[in-house]
């Protein structure tokens, strides 16, 4: 069972989700009803849906499952809120000029230099936690 700070998480990341979909959802009811059109299994309320919108309630793993596919989302994600593993470092050719490393050709600042360099001494694990975190800020910023 999760605790109520899951929960509420679970609804932050859902709406987060549903804000990202080509089709707007506004309500439980409609979320209800596309969710039970692409589930096979149990359908579910507009009552059990807006208890997931509200921190109320998580739904089954096959049904988190079911919503990640639809909405396009990792059911990792979805569910715990930290991208899955699979992240695979890219590593830069020492030889590319600094300008053509940084995406959109601009020169690359002394700082982020900074990071590139300490990011190569890290581990390829720790390497994959620094891209996670930043995928999950910029998740977060598109939110706002």
């Amino acid at each position: 069972m999760m605790a109520i700070d899951e929960k509420q998480a679970f609804a932050e990341r859902l709406k987060l989700a549903l804000t990202r979909s080509p089709k707007p959802i506004d309500t439980s009811a409609e979320l209800a009803v596309q969710f039970n059109l692409r589930h096979a299994g149990t359908p579910v309320t507009q009552q059990a849906v807006h208890k997931w919108l509200n921190g109320k309630a998580s739904p089954t793993p096959d049904k988190i499952a079911t919503l990640a596919a639809w909405l396009g989302v990792s059911t990792h994600w979805l569910r715990f809120g930290l991208p899955d593993g699979g992240v695979e470092v890219q590593r830069l050719s020492t030889a590319e000029p600094a300008a053509r490393r940084y995406a959109g050709g601009a020169a690359v600042r002394a700082d982020e230099q900074h990071l590139l360099d300490s990011m190569r001494r890290l581990s390829p694990h720790q390497q994959r936690l620094i891209i996670e975190l930043v995928d999950q800020l910029l998740l977060e910023r598109q939110g706002q």
